[in-house]
């Protein structure tokens, strides 16, 4: 088989903890954005547009729906007799135990065969749950041109929430000499985005020796320092776009309301650079004769009879006569009866919400059970769940199952309230 100067290794495992409800039945990659968009399309899209044809894409946690949804990888022209794309979930190894990925190098390095039948020179990885839009070709011309073994992408983030990221501490050139973890007191604020490119010769010597000492390798704690000890050539390749990490409730929420401001911070329309998705083909949006549509992303298949004020509707969601859609998220297939009211509400894939339903109304009084993430007011309603008519939801509240009226107490779900019949936890 011919060489391939780099493929991309795109990290699509992780379980998402932080989104609730919305990653309980699948990876956080798999979580629908933008309307006809999945979490995982942007880097897909990224590694086409910059002319890399083989991506492995390594998946772990509740992998169904995100395997559905690439397929053979033809939405991303990636249904290639040699490269495109490969699904690489933990494996059996002849003669060994099978394990599961126990840290983000460790990922890799489970997989050296598969790399090896490329024998790339490079190797590029990336993770599958942010949002941005990067040519890695130019990433890769810095690499070259510093002569770097190893190049980190950054991004200057606000000095207060530096503390939050792994930080690069770099000379003039872009040289990197320290890399700190979440650091109280930080020296940059230059943030690791999780995109790096190896040369791959020295990373497969770098995996098999960090691999004797440590199970769990990560790049942030074991394989970068390792590089840095040995001091090697690390550089910062600095990033000035779009780059969002939606992995909580929250900035997932945020996010999605970028793409409707005025003057979007996050293009989905540009020319170049365009984000592709597998979907099925629907008919185009329809809106009522006394719909009122205003600062709204609508997607196909829809039809809007109400009122959806700067909100996302994913494909094929009804909204009946009546309703009022606020500042809100409604996914793929879902319903939304007469005169409802949905208030910065986050409602899953194949949702029914009944009639003169109000949710989002209320105190902010942190979710009970789950405060860590549900803290800032919206109201999530996970995937395949029902809202019977009339019912009063509160902010910061989780509905998950088919529910009826007599699980809401005197009618209402009070703020902070769960309300969970599909058993298990998030």
């Amino acid at each position: 088989m011919r060489k391939k100067e780099m493929i991309a290794m795109l990290l699509a495992g992780g379980q998402g903890s932080r989104l609730g409800v919305l990653t309980k039945n699948k990876a956080k990659p798999a979580v629908s954005f933008g309307g006809k968009y999945r979490i995982i399309d942007f880097p897909m899209s990224n590694c086409i547009n910059s002319g890399v044809d083989t991506v492995g894409v390594l998946t772990q946690y509740q992998p169904l729906q995100l395997n559905r949804h690439i397929g053979i990888g033809i939405p991303w022209d990636l249904d290639r007799r040699y490269g495109g794309v490969t699904v690489l979930p933990p494996h059996m190894k002849e003669g060994e135990q099978g394990f599961w990925y126990t840290g983000t190098a460790d990922a890799i390095y489970q997989n050296i065969n598969f790399i090896d039948t490329y024998s790339p020179t490079y190797v590029l990885v990336i993770s599958g749950d942010h949002i941005y839009k990067m040519d890695y070709g130019k990433m890769l011309d810095f690499h070259k041109k510093t002569k770097a073994n190893a190049t980190i992408a950054v991004l200057e983030v606000p000095w207060e929430e530096a503390n939050r990221f792994g930080i690069m501490n770099t000379d003039a050139t872009g040289k990197i000499h320290s890399f700190e973890e979440k650091p109280k007191e930080p020296k940059s604020n230059l943030a690791s985005m999780g995109i790096y490119i190896f040369n791959w010769d020295m990373m497969r010597d770098a995996l098999l020796e960090v691999h004797e000492d440590v199970a769990d390798m990560d790049f942030g704690k074991h394989l970068i320092p390792e590089y840095l000890s040995q001091g090697k050539n690390l550089y910062a390749y600095r990033f000035d776009g779009y780059w969002k990490d939606v992995g909580t409730v929250d900035s997932f929420w945020a996010a999605n309301m970028d793409l409707i401001k005025t003057v979007p911070e996050f293009d989905l329309y540009e020319d170049f650079a365009k984000i592709y998705t597998s979907s099925e083909h629907q008919p185009p949006q329809f809106s009522g004769a006394n719909s009122d549509i205003r600062a709204s992303l609508i997607s196909e298949g829809c039809e809007v009879y109400g009122t959806v004020h700067n909100s996302v509707l994913g494909t094929d969601v009804f909204v009946a006569e009546g309703a009022v859609i606020r500042d809100s998220i409604i996914m793929e297939g879902s319903r939304v009866g007469e005169n409802a009211l949905l208030d910065c509400v986050i409602v899953d894939e194949g949702c029914v919400i009944g009639n003169d339903v109000q949710m989002g109304i209320g105190d902010n009084t942190a979710n009970i059970e789950k405060p860590q993430i549900y803290t800032t007011g919206i109201t999530v309603v996970g995937e395949g769940s029902v809202v019977p008519d009339g019912v009063v939801v509160g902010k910061n509240c989780v509905i998950h199952g088919i529910t009826l009226a007599e699980h809401y107490e005197n009618g209402r779900l009070q703020s902070g309230g769960t309300l969970d019949l599909t058993g298990g936890g998030e």
